[in-house]
């Protein structure tokens, strides 16, 4: 899969793609969740996307990284 096929509500994603941007981690502390969070930009040949990481994700990655998405799904951001 490319990320010029997502679609909005998109589950089972299988991507393989390059991380080109990553934002700082930030904490997450409401009653029902505590964790961190981060942004980071992948790109391939077909275009980029916006993707989250959650926990320890946000270590696992920095920029140039090559990273394959397993069982993602797609989210549209209504803001």
């Amino acid at each position: 899969m490319e990320i010029k096929d997502l679609q909005p509500r998109q589950g089972k994603v299988e991507l393989t793609a390059k991380i080109t941007e990553k934002g700082d981690a930030r904490t997450i502390e409401k009653p029902n969740f505590n964790g961190k969070v981060c942004n980071a930009k992948l790109q391939d040949n077909t275009g980029t996307v916006k993707l989250t990481l959650w926990n320890e994700q946000c270590d696992q990655v920095k920029v140039g990284d090559t990273v394959k998405i397993s069982n993602g799904y797609v989210s549209e951001y209504q803001g």
